[in-house]
């Protein structure tokens, strides 16, 4: 089973990367860009075939590993 976890930083966090991307795009002409928020994309393979179970799973690898929960937010989306 594959499983994408998307982690993003918490709104009123700073974000250093989307800001230098967002005066990259700035200078290379594209204009009206307002905010760019950066994070991460991380598929993960399961063994597991109960998509409750490794949602349950991916949640634990997220507080415990993948996401800082005090100043990043994650989602999961479990597929086939």
């Amino acid at each position: 089973m594959k499983a994408k976890v998307h982690v993003t930083y918490k709104d009123g966090v700073l974000d250093p990367q989307g800001k230098a991307v967002q005066h990259s795009l700035a200078a290379m002409g594209f204009v009206g860009v307002e905010q760019v928020r950066q994070g991460k994309y991380i598929e993960i393979d399961l063994a597991d075939a109960d998509a409750e179970a490794a949602k349950a799973t991916l949640d634990a690898m997220c507080r415990q590993l993948l996401a800082n929960t005090v100043i990043e937010n994650y989602t999961i989306d479990v597929g086939e």
